[in-house]
């Protein structure tokens, strides 16, 4: 639809468009969910057509929508302005979307922004909306005075012979979006992401003004709940620090504990080891993880010539399947674990792979182990 008049912003910029609805005076309500501006016409999408097109109507954006996206659009120019202070004036702006959620600001950079880097650009930002920047808006004015006055062009634009610049503080942009009245109603700017996004090209995706607002909340709720589960300590970094590093311990002694085990069980095992056409066999269900699985295998391996051996693991709730080939078997019987284990990870319900002489095959079922472990001596006959 197109009106004579209209309030609402056409998407444009990298800024999306106004969304609200028109109240005819007769109370026929038409809801609009997009704005674009097609042949310098501004066309509204709406969700119903009017009754009576000739009708007037009162044209309402939504304001919260308007307000959150003012918000992140402001807070693009900032960030322009923080990169080229911080990072340097080879910086230039390749792209940007500004929604109400989030704003997304892609710019020219050689490298990787570090971490300290972010920190400044953020803080950057946060004390220009600190300041309580006025909005200054100039439209109307000749493109090359606003150059001249230190306005920034987009690269690859195309701009009329008159122009909007818009400037808060020392950041003055050529831009035809919506902005705040102060930077104060920005409230509070968030870096959420970084990256790159092609060769030269760099993406930062941040928050501003609500959505801020429901991050701290969020993050707040979080810290309690960390906070209660570490019995309310008043250093939960300390204390999660702590269940780290002795958590790193556990892990070694059970790691210690699993090859002693191991060893243990290499004694008996060798003796469980049954001569089938002339290979060494063994099929098995061991109570050990993958890897002391593997070191138990390669062990047996270099002890056992023309061994053949497959065991099966209940490993929380999943099944494993390892079978290990002696590489002079690979050769002579043309025998080659990956393809066993895939065939047998069947009765797992998975599936796995690996190398002629040595493969693996998770599954979700292990009640079906045993009959795996069963299955494997057909490969002997």
């Amino acid at each position: 639809m197109v009106f004579n008049l209209t309030p609402f912003y056409p998407e444009g910029g990298g800024q999306v468009g106004d969304k609200g609805y028109l109240e005819a005076t007769n109370g026929e309500v038409v809801y609009i969910i997009d704005t674009k501006k097609e042949n310098n016409l501004i066309i509204h999408f709406v969700k119903n057509l009017p009754r009576n097109p000739e009708a007037t109507f009162k044209a309402v954006v939504d304001q919260k929508q308007r307000a959150r996206t003012s918000s992140n659009h402001t807070a693009t120019h900032l960030l322009h302005q923080a990169l080229r202070n911080i990072l340097g004036t080879h910086v230039e702006q390749k792209g940007s979307m500004v929604h109400s959620g989030n704003l997304r600001f892609d710019f020219s950079h050689f490298g990787k922004v570090t971490h300290d880097e972010l920190k400044q650009v953020e803080n950057f930002v946060n004390a220009r909306i600190r300041e309580g920047i006025l909005f200054d808006e100039r439209r109307n004015i000749p493109y090359q005075q606003a150059i001249n006055d230190g306005a920034i062009a987009l690269f690859g634009e195309k701009y009329a012979d008159t122009v909007r610049a818009v400037k808060f503080g020392k950041s003055m942009e050529l831009c035809g979006g919506t902005h705040v009245e102060n930077t104060k109603d920005i409230w509070r700017f968030i870096i959420t992401s970084e990256g790159a996004v092609a060769s030269g090209i760099r993406r930062i995706e941040a928050i501003t003004f609500d959505a801020a607002k429901e991050y701290f909340i969020n993050a707040s709720n979080s810290l309690k709940k960390v906070k209660k589960l570490l019995n309310n300590t008043s250093d939960p970094v300390k204390s999660i620090q702590t269940i780290q590093e002795e958590n790193s311990i556990l892990k070694k002694q059970i790691q210690n504990l699993l090859k002693e085990k191991a060893g243990g069980l290499k004694v008996s095992l060798k003796n469980e080891i049954s001569e089938i056409n002339g290979i060494n066999f063994l099929a098995k269900q061991v109570d050990l993880d993958a890897s002391s699985i593997k070191d138990l295998s390669f062990e047996l391996g270099g002890e056992v010539d023309n061994l053949f051996l497959l065991f099966g693991a209940n490993q929380n709730g999943k099944a494993l399947l390892s079978c290990y080939i002696s590489k002079e078997l690979v050769a002579s019987k043309n025998l080659d674990a990956g393809k066993i284990v895939r065939e047998l990870g069947k009765f797992i319900q998975g599936g796995g792979g690996g190398q002629p002489y040595f493969a693996t095959a998770g599954g979700k079922n292990p009640n079906g182990i045993e009959e795996a472990l069963k299955k494997a001596e057909d490969y002997l006959k």
